[in-house]
């Protein structure tokens, strides 16, 4: 081979492996190497905060998909935020409990191919919870639900027991653990007088409207019914009712679930949390809802 020969060899081979080149920045070894990321910086390079909301879950989040309002949209907002991100919400239908929504949207994904998100919102702060789900990390508890009594004064002065509702028409939320404790006390003794409806805000509505003496729902579903139609707390007020065989019911804490592996995720989240609280803005975000903010 003569030396004009072999240079032309050389610059057919390096124009080759030039032209070759953009092929080669296209394979998966970058894919590959974001793998590598930690999973905030993962999150980070994505540029969003993908957050799970229960659909149809008055006052927290509900209304269609590309709109939906609630305490927990506000406060994905702001999360998404303070971490300096865009928001992606993922509203998702409740499963048959909760160990299958923190399956579904926290740590492997749903089998109709959505999730799972980055983090998701209203979960209950249990420790059994935690335990049977070693899978997550569930923190931040921005919040604490309790089942109340609204009630019309004017129908129903007091409920010191359960035995001051017979009698009177009562409502409740289909499939809430309110509607079935309410439903069960004294062996059925109030089932007869319930009527079901498809949310606690609107059972809690029916009590406004004079369709039910009482209302058996969690106390923001009663707020957020109170603040929408513009009713006063001294006509329909809000009451404990013990139906836990003198068991008093202290609420629980809600909080957010992430991957049990995402320690800088939970670091960044709990920072955003801290701040939101401390400038004010989780308080004017309940305020904005008409619910009260009652320490986790």
């Amino acid at each position: 081979m003569t030396d004009s020969t072999l240079k032309t060899s050389r610059g057919l081979r390096r124009r080759e492996a030039l032209a070759l080149l953009p092929a080669a920045l296209a394979m998966p070894w970058p894919v590959l190497a974001q793998t590598d990321l930690s999973d905030l910086a993962r999150i980070r390079a994505n540029g969003a905060l993908k957050v799970a909301v229960y659909k149809d879950n008055a006052p927290f989040s509900s209304g269609p998909a590309t709109d939906m309002k609630g305490l927990d949209v506000s406060l994905a907002e702001a999360l998404a935020r303070q971490m300096n991100l865009k928001l992606s919400l993922l509203p998702f239908d409740a499963g048959e409990n909760m160990n299958d929504d923190l399956r579904n949207m926290v740590w492997r994904g749903h089998y109709l191919g959505y999730g799972p998100a980055d983090v998701m919102l209203q979960v209950p702060a249990d420790r059994f919870l935690a335990n049977g789900n070693p899978q997550v990390t569930i923190m931040a508890p921005y919040m604490r639900q309790s089942n109340v009594l609204l009630h019309d004064s004017r129908r129903l002065a007091s409920a010191a027991s359960p035995e001051d509702l017979k009698g009177l028409p009562l409502a409740a939320e289909r499939g809430a653990g309110a509607a079935s404790v309410l439903m069960g006390y004294g062996g059925g003794l109030l089932r007869n007088q319930v009527s079901i409806y498809p949310s606690g805000v609107e059972a809690a509505q029916a009590v406004i409207d004079g369709k039910a003496a009482g209302a058996f729902v969690l106390r923001a579903q009663a707020e957020a019914a109170l603040f929408q139609r513009k009713a006063s707390v001294e006509q329909f007020p809000l009451s404990k009712l013990n139906l836990n065989n003198g068991i008093a019911d202290t609420g629980w804490p809600v909080g957010m679930a992430i991957k049990a592996a995402h320690k800088d995720l939970a670091t960044a989240l709990d920072t955003a949390m801290k701040a939101l609280r401390e400038s004010g803005e989780l308080l004017a975000m309940f305020k904005q809802h008409g619910l009260t903010l009652t320490a986790p």
